[in-house]
């Protein structure tokens, strides 16, 4: 917690944590953020699939599973989801990561969904991917015309 600060340095603009009920008396957490990227390669699926592949090549994945994501905008995505060995820390921990690319082809991003509540990992991958489904990109112009609102698919992933 007393380094969420310090992620702005690597490119993270947004973070959130969440805070889940866990058995009884017990509460798991989670932390989700969103990485932008300048990238220089102007083809976004070749960028998409080389942040995958690094993503999935991290020494510190102990097993993991990749897919494509087929997204509205109909951009490139992929996402990795597993466990993570992590140096030091004796319980392994779960991520999953969605990589897209913006519009413009100039910017990747990385959506991330960490927690150390590794039995909830199939369900915090449905709601990673759910929120993946939701990435709009609109003309912050006051002016133009409200986008129809799609249902949620975080609702979907809940019921």
């Amino acid at each position: 917690m007393d380094a969420l600060e310090e992620l702005a340095d690597h490119d993270v603009v947004h973070t959130a944590m969440g805070f889940h009920p866990e058995g009884p008396a017990g509460i798991a957490t989670s932390l989700f953020s969103l990485t932008v990227r300048p990238t220089e390669q102007p083809n976004p699926r070749l960028t998409v699939a080389r942040a995958a592949l690094a993503i999935a090549r991290s020494p510190h994945w102990t097993s993991s599973k990749r897919r494509f994501i087929e997204l509205p905008s109909r951009l490139p995505c992929c996402l990795v989801a597993g466990t993570l060995s992590v140096p030091d820390v004796e319980n392994r921990i779960f991520q999953a990561r969605v990589a897209t690319v913006h519009p413009d082809g100039l910017h990747l991003l990385v959506l991330d969904l960490t927690s150390a509540s590794t039995q909830h990992a199939e369900a915090y991958t449905d709601i990673l991917e759910a929120v993946a489904h939701t990435v709009l990109f609109s003309d912050p112009d006051a002016n133009a015309p409200a986008a129809e609102a799609n249902t949620s698919r975080i609702l979907e992933v809940l019921l």
